[in-house]
């Protein structure tokens, strides 16, 4: 709070008030006060549109809101947030950007939360070859889409062997 006490009295646009905004945010969450973060995620989020940031600024915004709106078990609107958040990195970054590959696995991981496994396959499915060829086989990103990848093949019923 300290962090956030100092710059709260300063403009929207002045150049540190966001970024200690995503500091409060970030360190509450990190502290399991996911409420709280929310608050200040939601309030972030709204700030960041409404002074004009960059498209990639909200793109962040959005993902951090994305990862709370998950840890307070709203998983719906984890995913609704997600899918834009690939969306866009997909139009602004391409495919092979490291952004995008990230996005994409972060919606494999809420579509398998919510038990929506082939369509979290058939996603890692296209995007783990990309993985592959553009950051390697042992990079953590892809090996995290192969778990994402593994983890919707074991928890789906109707898995076969050609999943694998």
């Amino acid at each position: 709070w300290a962090c956030w006490k100092t710059y709260v009295g300063r403009p929207e646009r002045d150049q540190l008030r966001r970024p200690a905004m995503g500091v409060l945010g970030n360190g509450l969450a990190e502290a399991e006060h996911h409420e709280d973060a929310l608050s200040v995620e939601e309030a972030k989020l709204a700030m960041e549109r409404r002074v004009g940031a960059s498209a990639y600024s909200i793109l962040g915004a959005q993902s951090n809101l994305a990862t709370t709106y998950d840890k307070l078990g709203q998983h719906d609107q984890a995913l609704r947030m997600r899918l834009g958040v690939y969306s866009e990195r997909l139009k602004l970054s391409g495919e092979e950007h490291r952004e995008t590959l990230l996005a994409a696995n972060n919606c494999a991981f809420s579509l398998g939360v919510l038990e929506r496994f082939e369509e979290a396959k058939s996603l890692m499915r296209k995007m783990m070859p990309v993985a592959r060829r553009v950051l390697g086989e042992s990079h953590e990103l892809t090996l995290m889409m192969r778990l994402n990848y593994a983890r919707s093949i074991y928890k789906d019923c109707g898995a076969t062997l050609d999943d694998l």
